[in-house]
């Protein structure tokens, strides 16, 4: 895709969704990547990922130059608090801009946050990551994460140009392991990236998502 399809696009709600039955697996099991604990809940929710993404996120770390490792920081996203979340954000852009209608509210909210109907954490199959050296040091990636377009003026959009070169680059690392991997990212967040989901599957001209909304028991 050349052009930044949204989230809330009809094409993606339009995609059909033949759910594969894969488990959601502990991402701390093994110790294989690196995980940060802010988004850390006392279910572990954020922690889990169906396995096929999980498998791929492993591939993709074997992609990386010597020394540096994904850090992984979010995955999977109960429906509950996904929509808290969008309603959020929905709520702080209709109080800056009073005059758009709902429409143009929820089409500006899935540039930062997920329709929740929609949305590939609930499925288990987008994860929130970045680099970071061996040690855990994290590395520039011109934002910091979960940056809204607000705040960052338009550099949390992954090819954004007002962000440095060293970043750039940065970003460039990330992108080249994970697409080579087989995941696919949401370009207005350059620290998102999902497989399985509807938006990998216009993504990669894929005729149904494989991965649908769970709940955990």
């Amino acid at each position: 895709m050349s052009e930044i399809i949204l989230m809330s696009d009809p094409k993606i709600v339009a995609l059909p969704v033949q759910e594969c039955g894969e488990r959601l697996v502990d991402v701390r099991h093994g110790g294989s990547l690196l995980v940060d604990a802010r988004k850390e809940d006392p279910s572990g929710a954020f922690a889990r990922l169906r396995e096929g993404v999980y498998d791929r996120l492993l591939t993709a770390q074997t992609l990386l130059p010597p020394g540096l490792r994904l850090l992984f920081v979010e995955g999977y996203r109960p429906p509950s608090l996904q929509r808290r979340y969008f309603e959020q954000y929905a709520d702080e852009l209709r109080a800056d801009r009073p005059d758009w209608s709902d429409g143009q509210v929820h089409s500006a909210a899935s540039r930062y946050v997920s329709p929740p109907e929609i949305a590939p954490h609930s499925a288990g199959a987008a994860v929130d990551l970045t680099l970071a050296h061996a040690d855990g040091r994290e590395l520039d990636l011109g934002t910091r994460m979960n940056a809204s377009p607000e705040e960052s003026d338009g550099a949390c959009y992954t090819h954004a140009a007002n962000i440095p070169d060293d970043a750039r680059a940065n970003r460039d690392i990330l992108g080249g392991a994970l697409t080579g991997a087989g995941l696919v990212n949401y370009p207005t967040e350059w620290w998102h990236w999902s497989f399985g989901d509807r938006y990998w599957a216009l993504a990669t001209g894929a005729a149904a998502a494989l991965y649908g909304p769970r709940t955990l028991d």
